[in-house]
């Protein structure tokens, strides 16, 4: 089997026994499965309140739909716990746990939890309250993971002023301030980065870049693998000129202003927000890891849900059916669900019947008709209660 679980939650009425036991319907189940294809667990599912059929098909649409959030937060939770973990799949394994345990542990152990979610409630009151914890999860974590990408873009931007070339690192460790002309009413110093290449072609046609440039004011500062930097003085009123023109030619004009301390305080906020960026990374891998948990919990709570809700439309009153958690893997899942239908089209009616050679095949008219009342999973109808999902 492949390592990526695929599973099927699927209920039938008792009567697929002959005696119309739980216990004897659950082993009819069991042996419907290939043990090469998959295992089944049982899985409990509580008894509800049931309101009016026309209340049970608005509450299928809206766990239908709860479903796919549901699903949806936890992928997006699992992204954010695959960025912070740089891609690490072995740390990211180590990290989805459901309270505690793995998926599949805790789905094979599944107990509807009673103190969250009164079974005696209404289903329209569980269904509101999943649908506020999976959006308060989905907030929290994201809101979490974006303040933490915001101080890491940052620390990264300054980081790379710190240690990029000279057209776009931070000037304040490198300019000495007796270079600046500073307080002149009517000079001005420019700093410009120059490539290598180009630093001939400067030299020889700086002082004519621009009306009022002062002759010999260029003054050599520093030089990296690909740029050197020049301070040249203007008149201030032909600075914008100049600026312009130096941009034309494809040197890079900086824009830097001296400040006394600059340099440093541009380290205490290298170190501050490093500090910062450490700090929010542990909180959002917290959060992340617990947000998973809880996303999960919470999706298997509405899939019990909808098991219930169609197993009621499907199958009627006075309930009296058995559900099992097969576990199978992408590679086996259709041949799994082969063998239920094969066993099971019968429940379908005039949805499912055989050909010649015994094979099930669809009457697609009688199964549209179905679908359209609701007993269907995204639009897909099942002779029997049918659910398929994997979490990732």
């Amino acid at each position: 089997m492949s390592h990526q679980a695929r599973y099927m939650l699927v209920s039938l009425p008792t009567s697929i026994s002959p005696t119309n036991d739980r216990d004897e319907a659950f082993t009819a189940l069991q042996s419907t499965v290939s043990s090469d294809f998959g295992t089944v667990s049982p899985f409990s599912i509580p008894e509800f309140k049931i309101g009016t059929l026309d209340a049970l098909v608005q509450q299928a649409d809206e766990l239908a739909k709860l479903d796919a959030a549901c699903e949806g937060v936890i992928g997006k939770v699992g992204d954010s716990l695959r960025s912070i973990l740089g891609g690490d799949e072995s740390k990211l394994n180590q990290q989805k746990r459901v309270a505690e345990k793995p998926v599949d542990q805790y789905l094979r152990s599944f107990i509807w939890n009673k103190v969250k979610y009164r079974a005696d409630k209404p289903i329209a009151e569980l269904i509101d309250a999943l649908q506020k914890e999976i959006s308060s999860i989905d907030n929290d974590v994201r809101s979490k993971y974006n303040q933490y990408n915001q101080v890491k873009t940052n620390l990264v931007a300054l980081q790379r002023k710190q240690t990029g070339n000279l057209s776009t690192r931070s000037l304040a460790q490198l300019v000495d301030p007796s270079v600046m002309i500073q307080g002149s009413e009517y000079l001005e110093t420019h700093l410009v980065a120059v490539p290598s290449q180009a630093v001939k072609d400067f030299y020889k046609s700086y002082e004519t870049v621009s009306s009022m440039v002062v002759p010999r004011s260029c003054i050599s500062i520093t030089s990296d693998d690909e740029y050197t930097l020049f301070a040249v003085t203007t008149f201030k009123k032909y600075s914008q000129e100049f600026i312009h023109n130096c941009r034309e030619r494809r040197w890079t004009p900086r824009d830097y202003t001296y400040r006394e301390g600059g340099r440093e305080e541009e380290l205490r906020e290298v170190d501050r927000l490093s500090r910062e960026e450490r700090k929010l990374w542990g909180e959002t891998l917290r959060l992340g890891h617990t947000g998973w948990s809880e996303a999960v919990m919470v999706w298997a709570h509405v899939l019990v849900l909808r098991v219930f809700v169609e197993t009621v439309l499907r199958y009627g009153l006075p309930l009296s059916f058995v559900c099992g958690l097969i576990k199978t893997s992408p590679k086996f899942a259709k041949k799994t669900k082969d063998a239920l239908d094969a066993s099971y089209s019968y429940l379908g009616g005039n949805a499912f019947g055989r050909d010649k050679k015994g094979r099930v095949k669809r009457d697609d008219s009688a199964v549209s008709e179905m679908a359209a009342v609701g007993h269907g999973d995204g639009g897909e109808y099942n002779a029997f209660v049918f659910y398929e999902f994997e979490i990732n």
